[in-house]
């Protein structure tokens, strides 16, 4: 089979960041099937690699994370339209493949099933629009009202849909559409994550709390700044926190800890995979975070699906499906993020009786290997693309 996997933001393991497209457009190749994947790159001209067997195609689309709401919205239509072109010029592609976001990845999906009959799935990483509105970058009422009509057009031609949580399935099965939607969450690479289980914990002892992935308005990390003002003011010395990432909140955040006179908090910038895989090994515990709106409880964050492949204890401040996660699976606990004194209370435990940290480290582990293995789920994916009998939602 020919398959077209359009990407805006694919990275390749060197570089880090999110590597799901990455690992299941290889193992599609490792399949036998034949994969072109199209993407952007903050280069000057168009150039292409073959990737374990995949040819990607690089767009020359600057963006950074950085960038204000309408410099995004240029970068998204910009690949947009540069996608489509190439697109039609590929020749007998059988399926195409868009993941989303932006939703503008569904635009030249759209033009080639109108134009060439080619059908395509979608992929529903985030609940877009509904993410922007909540989060008030969207506020024209005439704007709303054509993403949301132009995200149920995506959905009703898509021949297959496939969604990342339970909460995402719900947001797309809300229009009542007659497609199959998918739950493939994100990935938990099990083979390049190897457990280090805390074996002691003590007041001498570092209890490292990570951070990782991106600083932006919706990953709201003060909340960690927060916590970590509480335990310095507690005299919780052996608890430190490493933060990850780079983001349009990197400033805000560093002149925050400043003002905060915080001794516990460092900045590491940006991590390639094998920096986040040595990270992990130091890490007692990670922090997911997001800030307080209910489509973000419907988030699937690749970062904690690497936490749990590497063992750690899993702090989350989302209720939903991470909450449910971490809870009936005894790998961590939730904590309302307005709320350090009671994260701090759920905390202590764990900074006194390594027995307690290691059974729910082990835990994570198990979970990731159970449900969320590279494995399983890329097997999941290549035979939605095989079997068209295969069972939906599950």
């Amino acid at each position: 089979m020919r398959i077209l996997y359009l990407h805006q933001y694919f990275r390749k393991p060197s570089e880090g960041g999110a590597l799901r497209s990455y690992y299941l457009s290889t193992a599609l190749a490792k399949a036998g099937h034949e994969v072109e994947l199209v993407t952007a790159y903050n280069g000057k001209t168009y150039k292409t690699e073959i990737i374990a067997g995949v040819k990607v195609h690089y767009l020359p689309v600057a963006y950074d994370n950085r960038y204000g709401f309408p410099a995004r919205i240029k970068a998204f239509l910009k690949f947009s339209w540069q996608s489509t072109r190439l697109a039609f010029k590929l020749k007998n592609v059988d399926v195409c493949f868009a993941t989303s976001t932006p939703l503008t990845i569904g635009i030249p999906a759209l033009l080639l099933k109108k134009f060439r009959g080619t059908p395509y799935f979608f992929e529903v990483r985030d609940l877009w629009p509904e993410a922007p509105v909540q989060l008030g970058f969207i506020r024209n009422e005439l704007l709303k009202t054509v993403l949301f009509w132009f995200e149920k057009l995506l959905y009703r031609n898509a021949t297959k849909i496939v969604a990342l949580s339970p909460g995402m399935v719900a947001g797309v099965k809300k229009y009542k559409l007659p497609v199959p939607v998918f739950l493939i969450p994100n990935i938990a690479d099990c083979r390049f994550y190897q457990p280090v289980f805390t074996e002691k914990v003590s007041a001498s002892t570092p209890f490292v709390i990570s951070y990782l992935g991106t600083l932006g308005r919706a990953n709201r990390v003060d909340f960690l700044l927060d916590i970590a003002k509480l335990c310095q003011e507690m005299n919780l010395h052996q608890v430190k926190f490493l933060i990850a990432g780079s983001g349009a909140e990197s400033r805000h955040l560093k002149q925050k800890a400043q003002k905060l006179n915080l001794h516990n908090v460092t900045f590491t910038g940006h991590f390639n995979r094998h920096q986040v895989q040595e990270l992990l090994n130091r890490s007692a515990a990670t922090y997911t975070s997001f800030a307080k709106f209910p489509v973000l409880e419907t988030n699937s964050p690749n970062k904690f699906f690497d936490s749990l492949a590497a063992g750690k204890l899993c702090l989350v401040n989302t209720k939903g499906w991470l909450q449910d996660l971490v809870e009936k699976n005894n790998c961590g606990f939730y904590a309302d993020p307005n709320q350090p004194t009671a994260f701090v209370q759920k905390l202590l435990p764990y900074l006194t009786d390594p027995t307690l940290l290691k059974t729910c480290q082990r835990n994570a582990r198990e979970l990731a290997e159970r449900e969320f293995s590279r494995e399983k789920l890329s097997r999941k994916f290549v035979a939605m693309f095989e079997n068209n009998s295969i069972k939906v939602n599950q």
